[in-house]
């Protein structure tokens, strides 16, 4: 018999939440939405609810907003600014750094002074996120600011990449970073591990999966991967996070 999941409410914290993920909850009756945070905020900032409206939206307009960090809890303060602390636009478009204020944040690191005011400068924690904030007051992580793909002049979103090649129905995984390159500065580069039981797709057919979003606006076309590897396993932390420092090193 169907098993039914419309009582069930989950919050998907840690790491991004996937389009192709919620989009499976969903359909499944289940109430899922992103939350984010990490460990110095002890550790949640912000939960993208649905406001009332947006729940009589049709599902893709639904998902793009249940799968952002959403908007901030009682209590905290939070600003999108510059390199100089100045606010960005709360366009939907304009990217800067992560910056917090709250009553329960972690006033520094434990025996490393310089690392724990590095932290707090300019009186505001700063999370090493880069982020933008719509009109709906809606914050998105765009990535970690050590995890952008800096290529061809423009700034592009290695979460943004891995989201758009999980949308390919064969994938079950998939992790973004940048090389160096000696024209572009950075390329992307896709590992990614097939679902059980799938037949792989051919990287052409990744590079044209992706394609297609860039063809409609939704990436630039310098975050087509130059290269894809079929692997078994992908590094992790300790807590399940795509270990990009590990990616890099290998």
């Amino acid at each position: 018999r169907e098993i039914k999941f419309d009582k069930w409410k989950v919050i998907v914290g840690g790491s991004a939440l996937p389009i192709a993920l919620a989009r499976a909850a969903v359909e499944r009756g289940i109430d899922v939405i992103a939350g984010y945070g990490m460990s110095e905020t002890c550790p949640i900032l912000t939960l993208a609810h649905l406001r009332p409206s947006m729940r009589d939206w049709e599902t893709d307009r639904q998902l793009a907003y249940r799968c952002r960090a959403g908007r901030p809890i009682p209590f905290v303060q939070l600003r999108i600014v510059d390199d100089h602390m100045n606010d960005v636009a709360h366009d939907g478009a304009s990217q800067g750094e992560v910056v917090v204020r709250s009553p329960w944040l972690t006033q520094g690191y434990l025996g490393d002074p310089e690392r724990s005011e590095e932290l707090w400068r300019g009186g505001w924690l700063h999370t090493g996120d880069v982020g933008m904030i719509d009109s709906h007051g809606y914050l998105k992580i765009v990535d970690r600011i050590k995890d952008v793909v800096k290529t061809g002049g423009e700034w592009v979103s290695s979460l943004d990449i891995e989201d758009l090649i999980l949308r390919e129905p064969a994938i079950a995984e998939a992790a973004v970073i940048g090389v160096p390159d000696d024209k572009w500065g950075e390329r992307p580069v896709a590992l990614v591990i097939a679902k059980a039981g799938a037949t792989m797709p051919s990287e052409e057919t990744i590079r044209r999966h992706v394609m297609e979003f860039a063809e409609k606006g939704l990436i630039s076309k310098y975050g087509i991967p130059d290269r894809i590897y079929f692997v078994d396993a992908i590094p992790k932390t300790s807590v399940g996070k795509l270990d990009k420092k590990v990616i890099r090193a290998q």
